[in-house]
């Protein structure tokens, strides 16, 4: 194992309407202060009750997803907490990711089907 997954993130264009939606639908808290994130126009958080957590992050010119339709991808990725951004890098490499950013305290990846996820120091 390389790490744990910290949290699943969604594009939108509002993220704290969209935190409150699945509120609503999951329960859980909106933006309860954590350490890993900070909170703003830009960034939303819900803590489920099981511990889970699904962000929300701002993206100009939004598309949504369609179902089934290439022209408009799903637009979600993965967080994944580990103790050694340099040790996670290497085992992710070899395992067929591509790196394709380094963000200073996280680094961006795509998996081999060019799906994007993130390193984040835990």
């Amino acid at each position: 194992m390389i790490g744990t997954l910290q949290c699943l993130v969604l594009d939108c264009p509002e993220p704290g309407p969209l935190a409150r939606f699945y509120a609503g639908l999951l329960g859980g808290e909106v933006d309860r202060p954590d350490r890993r994130w900070s909170l703003g126009d830009g960034w939303s958080t819900l803590h489920l009750d099981d511990g889970r957590v699904l962000c929300f992050q701002a993206v100009a010119d939004h598309r949504p997803p369609r179902w089934g339709s290439a022209e408009h991808p799903q637009q979600a990725h993965l967080d994944i907490d580990v103790p050694d951004l340099d040790a996670a890098e290497s085992a992710v490499l070899a395992l067929g990711a591509v790196r394709l950013h380094d963000a200073g305290g996280w680094r961006i990846y795509a998996d081999p089907a060019g799906h994007p996820f993130c390193l984040v120091r835990g």
